[in-house]
């Protein structure tokens, strides 16, 4: 079922994009990745919201499948991250004519970035797993902090190359969208949102299977011990 609906959503989603929307007069076909930026964006936040709520869910109840829920959150978040910060260059380049600039939003997704691949990180280390969950609870508790700061960015801090596509903000004037972007764009969030949650879904069920797996491997050899 939602093997199904991410399909059919990513491939309306690619109709919608190169065929239904408009070509953006300034940069052309090169603005087609916005989509793709934007929506990734949306599921980075979505997956760090999820590492969130799950991380106090597991310092509440200690229970097990909370951590391994932020955990793949966290990592199926960075990847998204990644994805934003890979498009954001190449879509700067047409746009305002450099691969990077230090502005507020792109700043803070950088450090966003960091912030979840040292949450990672912890989780790689060598130790006790509950101890390693506790610690990185705390680091996505506290990480999360950054995600409304990259949002509202560019309305605290005025920026010249990112627009606010939607609400107002003092850089509205010129983020607005044709009506047919807009359902490509709203079209490529929802299909996004579902590879998103395909996405977790399997990986908690590989990761439990891990856990299984080394639970019996463990009582294997406190067997051939005895």
């Amino acid at each position: 079922m939602l093997f199904g609906a991410t399909v059919v959503s990513v491939l309306t989603s690619i109709y919608l994009i190169f065929i239904y929307s408009s070509i953006e007069k300034t940069m052309g076909v090169v603005q087609k990745i916005f989509y793709f930026h934007v929506a990734s964006a949306w599921c980075a936040f979505l997956a760090f919201f999820i590492t969130f709520v799950f991380s106090i869910l597991y310092l509440a109840k200690r229970k097990r499948i909370f951590d391994t829920y932020a955990y793949v959150s966290a990592e199926i978040g960075v990847v998204f991250t990644t994805i934003v910060l890979t498009t954001g260059p190449i879509w700067a380049k047409s746009s305002w004519n450099t691969w990077w600039a230090w502005e507020p939003r792109l700043t803070t997704t950088l450090i966003l970035w960091f912030i979840y691949l040292a949450y990672i990180m912890i989780r790689q280390m060598d130790g006790v797993w509950d101890k390693k969950a506790r610690l990185a609870s705390v680091f996505g508790i506290i990480g999360f902090i950054d995600v409304p700061i990259v949002f509202f960015a560019i309305r605290w801090w005025q920026s010249k190359f990112h627009p606010i596509v939607f609400g107002d903000g003092p850089s509205q004037k010129g983020g607005g969208i044709e009506p047919n972007m807009l359902v490509a764009l709203l079209v490529s969030i929802a299909a996004l949102t579902f590879l998103y949650s395909y996405l977790l879904q399997k990986g908690v069920a590989l990761e439990n299977m891990k856990i299984k797996v080394n639970h019996y491997k463990e009582k294997l050899r406190e067997e051939l011990e005895k």
